[in-house]
Parts: structure tokens; C-alpha cells; sequence
């Protein structure tokens, strides 16, 4: 058997198990990453390491650091009962404000990655409290955020439509964030529904007067100030998200407004390795051609009829793990006139618009940056390895939603 076919295997089954048992498949997937990378494939164990996604790595710790000190000095229980307050005791409200927030935020410009890194923290522990389930919380989070990255002011909005311009798509700005923002929309208002949005309380006692709230401390309004400016730095001058945590954090610590021994235990290492070793043994199915299989077995299935489903497919897929501005949109759509030509019929606009929300609405994957950041953000070990598994579930439906969508009504929207 090739080392493209294990490969291949061992990421399925890797998947299939973080669907339905508690193994860490982090773990896993980096003892199958060198077993079949240096053993199958051939290759150095330094080119297996550098499949670790360090980036992501130090994104994640560095914002679980700088909230684990919000949490651990009181001032995120605090922000999170100000909330409660905010939509009178009435829960249903929160999901709402969620999505909203996120959209919001990410069509001016920082983009999905930076908007639930700001968002995600606040928000499922403001859910939490209200009991609101975290993955509704998670979703609602992951998909307003993505509602909005398409917009033509957004970083990852101008490069798609810089893509598509150069490509022969141009012109098409307002209605390629619109489509991406109905598809989003759609899918988390269905999410709201089956997830409990509606069945949730309108419960007084979530209510809490002011006299109720424990007022604020020097340490809650430093940690507020200084997490302000972090925010600030990310949105306005694009700074790394997971340095500049780490520099807020380390400020912080120094102005004795946490004790760092509370804090660098909630720092959650198990979930971390969980959501970025499986990204080895992607490396390793990458250099050993796996995924070029994984494609060309979906791609043959094609038919001008079917295009557009099947390029939603597959670009879902391979975004449910990889960066979807990074390599799934820059790699997918200078290909949508070709792949119009070699199937022998179709609308290049329509095969855009399927491979925007086709590799868009399946980021809440816990292996893909937004949904991992959410996860990253319960502190309860259980909860999260929880929400890992359903979020996991939530991604691979999502391609075929993704799929159903783009192949009903892409053809139309491209058309208007």
C-alpha cells in the first residue's frame, strides 16, 4: 500500500475516532505523522515536525493565556454577569448578540481569525452563564464571523476579489459578500433552531442588579485597559494575535494584576495538542500526495451539471483542516474558468461563488483556526473535548451543506 493510501486511512480513521470516542486525536495524529512520514514515506523526522502548526500553536496559548488571567483575577465573571444584564435574563437573545457582534466586527477589516480570537472568549463564557450550550455559542460565533470576512473594506474580502478580477470575475464585490453572508446566516439560524436557541429561558434570576455585581477592582480595570489595547493593535494595525497576547499577558503579570502561578495551569495544553496535531499527519498526507488523491477521486465525479456541488465539496474538505484564505481560496479560485473548460460547461462566477461559501461555512471544525479557538476558550476539560467532537461532526456536515447549497442555487445567484 502507498504512503498516500495510509496516509489517507490514518487521517479518516483519526477523524472517525474524534468523532466518536475521548482519544485525544491530537496525540494520535502526531505518533501516526512519524510512523507513517519517517517509516511509509521516507521522509526526515524534522520535515514531519514541521508540519506542526506552530503558528496556530502560539495563537491559541497566547489568547488562552491572556483570558485564563481574566478569568483567574474575576474581571471576565464580571464582564460576563454585566451581559446577562444586558438582554434582561432573556438567553435566547445571546446567540443573536453573538453572531451579530462577530459579523460586525469582521466586516470592517480584521478578518474571521482575528474577530473570534477577540470574540470567542467573551462570548462562551457569557454563554455559559446563561446556560446557553457551548456549541451553539461556538457556532453562532464562528459563522458571524465568517458572514462578514467577505466584505469589500475586509482583508480577506479585497484578496478574493482581487483573485477573481485577475481571473476574469471582477465586478462582483457586493454580491460575493452577499452570498456569503445568506449561506451563513442561513446555516446559524438552522443551528439556532436545532441547537436549543429557542428553547432556552427568559429567566429573571439570570438578572442581577448592580448592587449584586461585585464592583470593579484595579486589577479588573488594568486587565480591561490593557486587553482593550491588545484589541485595538489587532484590528488597527494587524499585529500577530498570538504575540501580542502574549505581550498583553506578560504586562499583566508584571503590574501584579494576577498571580501567574493560578494562571499558567488554566493555560488548556490537552486541548491545544488536540486541535493542532492532527495538522502533522496533514502534512505528511500532503508531502506524500494524499491529498492530490483525495481530490482527483472527488474532481472525476464532476459534471457541468454537478460543478458547482462537487467544487463546494471538495474545497470544504480540504478547508475543514487547512486555512481557508491561506490555501484553499488563493489555490481554488484561479482555477474556476479552467475547471468550467475541462468539465465542458458551467459559470465561472457560479464555481467562484461555490469554493467562497463552499471552503467557508465548514471553519468551525475544531481543526481549523476558528472553530479550535472557541474550543481552546472552555476551561472545562470535559466540556471542551465535548465540543471538539460535535464541532468535528458540525464541520464534515457542513461540506455536504456547503455542497447542497452551492449545487441548488449557485447557477441562480451568479445569474442575477
Amino acid at each position: 500500500m502507498s504512503p498516500a493510501v495510509l496516509a489517507l486511512i490514518a487521517l479518516i480513521a483519526t477523524l472517525a475516532l474524534g468523532m466518536t470516542s475521548r482519544v485525544n486525536v491530537g496525540l494520535l495524529g502526531i505518533a501516526l505523522a512519524w510512523v507513517i512520514g519517517v517509516y511509509a514515506a521516507g521522509m526526515k523526522a524534522d520535515a514531519v515536525i514541521a508540519g506542526f502548526p506552530s503558528g496556530l500553536f502560539i495563537t491559541l496559548a497566547g489568547v488562552t493565556f491572556l483570558f485564563a488571567i481574566a478569568k483567574s483575577n474575576g474581571t471576565l465573571d464580571v464582564l460576563t454577569r454585566h451581559a446577562t444584564r444586558l438582554v434582561r435574563g432573556d438567553a435566547r437573545l445571546l446567540p443573536v448578540l453573538f453572531f451579530a457582534i462577530a459579523c460586525a466586527i469582521s466586516t470592517v477589516g480584521p478578518g474571521a481569525i482575528a474577530t473570534v480570537a477577540l470574540v470567542a472568549p467573551f462570548a462562551m463564557a457569557t454563554g455559559a452563564r446563561a446556560r446557553v450550550p457551548y456549541l451553539l455559542s461556538a457556532v453562532m460565533v464562528g459563522t458571524g464571523a465568517n458572514a462578514g470576512n467577505l466584505s469589500p473594506i475586509s482583508a480577506v474580502g479585497a484578496m478574493v476579489d482581487g483573485l477573481m478580477a485577475k481571473n476574469g470575475m471582477g465586478g462582483h464585490e457586493w454580491k460575493v459578500w452577499a452570498v456569503n453572508f445568506g449561506a451563513h446566516l442561513l446555516v446559524a439560524s438552522l443551528a439556532y433552531v436545532f441547537f436549543g436557541g429557542l428553547k432556552l429561558a427568559h429567566d429573571g434570576a439570570l438578572v442581577e442588579t448592580a448592587d449584586a455585581i461585585p464592583p470593579l477592582e484595579r486589577r479588573n480595570r488594568v486587565t480591561m485597559a490593557v486587553t482593550a489595547v491588545w484589541i485595538a493593535a489587532v484590528v488597527a494595525w494587524h499585529v500577530n494575535v498570538g504575540l501580542a497576547a502574549f505581550a498583553a499577558g506578560t504586562l499583566l503579570v508584571l503590574v501584579a494584576a494576577v498571580d501567574e502561578r493560578d494562571v499558567i495551569h488554566r493555560i488548556p495544553l490537552d486541548v491545544l495538542f488536540m486541535v493542532t496535531g492532527v495538522t502533522m499527519l496533514i502534512g505528511v498526507l500532503e508531502a506524500t500526495k494524499g491529498m492530490d488523491l483525495f481530490v482527483s477521486m472527488i474532481a472525476r465525479v464532476a459534471t457541468p451539471a454537478t460543478l458547482n456541488g462537487v467544487i463546494a465539496f471538495v474545497t470544504g474538505g480540504i478547508s475543514t483542516y487547512a486555512s481557508t484564505s491561506g490555501v484553499v481560496l488563493p489555490a481554488f479560485l484561479p482555477m474556476a474558468p479552467g475547471l468550467v473548460r475541462e468539465v465542458g460547461g458551467g459559470d465561472p462566477l457560479a464555481v467562484a461563488l461555490s469554493i467562497n461559501v463552499g471552503s467557508a461555512l465548514v471553519d468551525v471544525s475544531p481543526l481549523s483556526t476558528l472553530g479550535a479557538l472557541c474550543v481552546a476558550t472552555v476551561a472545562d476539560r470535559t466540556e471542551a473535548r465535548d465540543l471538539f467532537r460535535k464541532l468535528l461532526i458540525w464541520g464534515i456536515s457542513m461540506t455536504i451543506a456547503g455542497a447542497l447549497l452551492c449545487g441548488l442555487f449557485a447557477g441562480l445567484v451568479a445569474r442575477i
